[in-house]
């Protein structure tokens, strides 16, 4: 192994500049969640120039690939990498900055189909040593309700032939490039929006008597919401303590300095890690909110979107991932990552097969490079391609050869 190993080190630094100018033309070309149209276009030409066979058409322009090894039934590994772009206007002064404006790739999913196409041309050069087959999906719409990866997976791109592991991975500013992060069991929480309209009685401001002020009622609401979900502990049904988010980003009222609204519009999030204490919040947010209009005279509408589900990496696997990483890699470079109340699309991948979502750092502090994901200066240091590459094609040999 240490031969193989060997080889993709080698294999991934010499692609390392086509894998970068892979990076820096998607990044300079971003398109919106199930828009990829160019993008999806770009993948295939590099598969059609390496002669990796895929299909196309996913979700309109997701694509499934195929690197088939010995054995090629024996096992069936999928990898995934995203696609889709955000409507932030980038800001970042760079030779590969979006020229498509209002558009960018501010949460690193050129990384990823980059490190992923990387990884594909170096298995695909090893096939040989491969016991079994990798799929290879190349997913849309992971920024935007229901997600790309449950449509991808309505749609069979777990099927024919049907996986039994699956990796991601996701770029990771906080983090040195070089270095990569695991955690195995519960790691990303579940996500659902929250739209509540507060229906009062508007007036003028000089006459109390003859309104009901829905901004008072959605004060109590916004508290009551707050001191119910972040300050008290939540417990699943076998008494683990469950991680709860309830927050409010948006409120949208159209009064003015002495006239009440009749109506008060808020926009939040609700994320939490366990599917049962999930229903049940739902429940509970609706029955408060009512129970606060009820008081002061007034009503409600609550609407919530249920979003992702919860991220879970199978802990077996996630930990052969972490000691292989550690082989290729070296200890200091392996991290154990915290729970994070974030969400992600995988997660739908996640409650379907055994899978193992890790974390690819992509700072430099030495170079300035630390802005965070979904802001308008987002940037990687790119010799993260090369260790995302790399670690991504030996996770799957490595699986595929037990």
């Amino acid at each position: 192994m240490d031969q193989l190993k060997n080889t993709i080190k080698e294999k991934a630094f010499s692609l390392f500049p086509k894998i970068k100018q892979i990076r820096e033309h998607i990044h300079a070309h971003p398109e919106l969640s199930f828009q990829e149209y160019k993008t999806s276009a770009f993948v295939c030409s590099i598969l059609d120039e390496a002669g990796i066979t895929y299909k196309g058409d996913y979700v309109k322009t997701g694509i499934v690939a195929l690197i088939k090894g010995k054995n090629e039934s024996k096992k069936i590994l999928a990898l995934r990498a995203d696609m889709d772009a955000l409507p932030i206007q980038e800001l970042n002064k760079v030779p590969y900055c979006s020229e498509n404006p209002g558009v960018m790739h501010a949460c690193g999913h050129d990384v990823h189909t980059a490190c992923m196409l990387g990884a594909a041309l170096i298995l695909n050069e090893l096939k040989h040593e491969l016991e079994g087959t990798v799929k290879l999906i190349f997913q849309p719409g992971e920024e935007v309700l229901p997600g790309g990866a449950s449509l991808m997976i309505k749609e069979g791109a777990l099927e024919n032939p049907d996986v039994q592991f699956m990796f991601g991975q996701h770029v990771f500013p906080s983090m040195e490039t070089g270095k990569v992060g695991f955690r195995s069991g519960m790691y990303m929480a579940s996500t659902d929006e929250i739209y509540i309209t507060i229906k009062g009685k508007g007036g003028h401001a000089a006459m109390p008597a003859d309104y009901i002020n829905p901004l008072l009622v959605t004060a109590e609401v916004l508290t009551s919401l707050h001191n119910e979900f972040m300050l008290k502990k939540h417990t699943d049904k076998n008494g683990n303590e469950v991680p709860t988010v309830i927050a409010f980003g948006k409120s949208t009222a159209r009064g003015a300095t002495n006239v009440i609204p009749d109506k008060l519009e808020l926009e939040g999030t609700f994320r939490t890690m366990s599917e049962e204490w999930r229903a049940e919040a739902h429940q509970k947010i609706k029955h408060m909110v009512e129970q606060v209009c009820t008081k002061w005279g007034a009503s409600a509408d609550v609407n919530i979107l249920k979003g992702y589900p919860f991220l879970v990496n199978d802990k077996e696997l996630t930990e052969r991932a972490k000691q292989a990483a550690i082989t290729f890699l070296d200890q200091e470079n392996v991290e154990e990552l915290p729970m994070r109340m974030t969400a992600e699309d995988f997660a739908y991948y996640s409650q379907v097969v055994p899978s193992c979502f890790y974390r690819l750092g992509t700072g430099n502090k030495a170079r300035g490079i630390t802005a965070g994901v979904h802001t308008a200066t987002f940037d990687i240091d790119e010799k993260a391609l090369e260790t995302g590459s790399g670690l991504m094609a030996w996770l799957a040999l490595n699986e595929l050869r037990k």
